[in-house]
């Protein structure tokens, strides 16, 4: 009989270990091996290996703020978990998104008779969101159009409004202007009059504000691409809608500041996520919000107040601005931008080259020197460097310099 077969069929099988030897006393020693050569250097700082990315959304962000988001992406303060993972209804998520919501308020001197909302979807879902809030299917709506957003964001209210009176449309022209305030015709009855701060891709930028005409006085701005870049009079709109992926944080964040008194009377066909009353009574947390991106938010707004608040940013935004438009000027042509000067964006700067064969080498030399996503938009060509409040003042100056030599290569 085998042994396994033994100890299947008996019921009391005693095993008796062998008797063990005693084992002698070791004693380990080792002598220190002496290294043949020094020990790798500490990894370089994050800004010797990042591009200089001019991306038009989503864009580049603050290295401060990487660098904080980062050293708090295991543990958030203390927590014992990543913001990532924390639930949007515990204290410590509800403690960033207030911090966020008061120092936005902060930065934009916004009143109490505004709610502030964090939401998702994009720029886009707004241009349906704000029909379906504001107006009822038989009202009128005006849209000034100063570029492919603000035409998109009226193409999109027909599907609510009967009544969208286009009251300037630019594109005759290719988007190179804001038309003269005072020759547009409102409409009184009108819900709303309907702009887009910065044309993103054509880079035309309000440097003032229509007043609106209609009974309620109500402007309602597209600000995506210029949001928190200057100082703004909330008080002076109805309601302003924002991505946050161009200068606030990253992609999946939406903002919406609306007055309070135009909340409460969608239409009965909107979706629950669209309905700004929904948001406001659960303070943007009815659902799941992109609880990074919020986070995200809200330590860019911190960085913004500590550079002394929105004053201060636009005067840097101006500076970049300026050193770039003046070497496209004064380029002799070789460059060229389209755009009306007195509307020229300091955000998006869209320019051409004078021999278009070039434009391709140029993006591709300008990548290879670490100068990425220089390529305008598609429904455009040419060049497109978005210069958003993180673009260091150094990246700018490494553009025209490289345009320089460019030109001085090609000419």
């Amino acid at each position: 009989m085998t042994a396994a077969a033994a100890f299947s069929t008996t019921s009391h099988l005693i095993l008796t270990p062998p008797r063990l030897r005693p084992r002698p006393h070791i004693t380990c020693t080792a002598t220190p091996t002496r290294l043949t050569s020094p020990p790798p250097p500490p990894p370089p700082p994050l800004s010797s290996d990042r591009v200089f990315n001019f991306a038009p959304g989503p864009a580049v962000l603050p290295e401060p703020v990487l660098l904080r988001a980062q050293s708090e992406l295991l543990n958030w303060r203390g927590s014992g978990m990543s913001v990532m993972e924390m639930s949007h209804r515990g204290k410590e998520f509800t403690s960033i998104i207030d911090k966020a919501e008061s120092d936005l308020r902060k930065l934009l001197s916004i009143t109490d008779d505004y709610y502030v909302l964090f939401l998702q979807g994009g720029a886009t879902t707004q241009f349906s969101a704000v029909p379906l809030n504001l107006c009822f299917p038989d009202d009128t709506v005006d849209y000034l159009v100063t570029g492919s957003w603000g035409d998109k964001a009226a193409k999109e209210a027909k599907k609510y409004v009967k009544g969208v009176n286009v009251i300037w449309n630019g594109k005759s022209e290719n988007y190179v202007r804001v038309p003269e305030f005072d020759g547009l015709v409102q409409d009184y009855e009108a819900k709303y009059l309907h702009i887009c701060g910065n044309e993103t891709i054509y880079g035309v930028e309000f440097k003032k504000y229509p007043v609106p005409k209609n009974k309620g006085g109500v402007l309602v701005a597209d600000m995506s691409s210029n949001f928190c870049s200057k100082p703004v009079d909330v008080g002076g709109f109805g309601l302003i809608y924002a991505g946050a992926q161009k200068n606030i944080g990253p992609a999946g964040v939406t903002m919406v500041i609306v007055r309070k008194d135009l909340v409460g009377n969608a239409q009965g066909i909107t979706p629950v996520m669209l309905d700004y009353k929904i948001h406001a009574e659960n303070k943007s947390l009815y659902n799941t919000p992109p609880c990074f991106g919020v986070y995200m938010c809200g330590l860019v707004f911190e960085h913004l107040l500590e550079q002394g608040g929105l004053v201060e940013v636009e005067k840097k935004n101006k500076r970049k601005a300026e050193l770039l438009y003046d070497a496209i000027d004064g380029s002799g042509g070789f460059y060229s931008c389209p755009v009306e000067k007195s509307v020229r964006s300091l955000m998006n700067v869209p320019f051409t080259l004078e021999r278009s064969e070039l434009e391709a080498v140029f993006i591709k030399e300008a990548a290879n020197e670490k100068m990425v996503a220089l390529k305008g938009h598609r429904s455009v060509g040419g060049m497109r460097a978005s210069i958003y409040n993180a673009m260091p003042y150094a990246g700018v100056e490494k553009l025209v310099g490289f345009m320089k030599d460019f030109q001085a290569r090609h000419a």
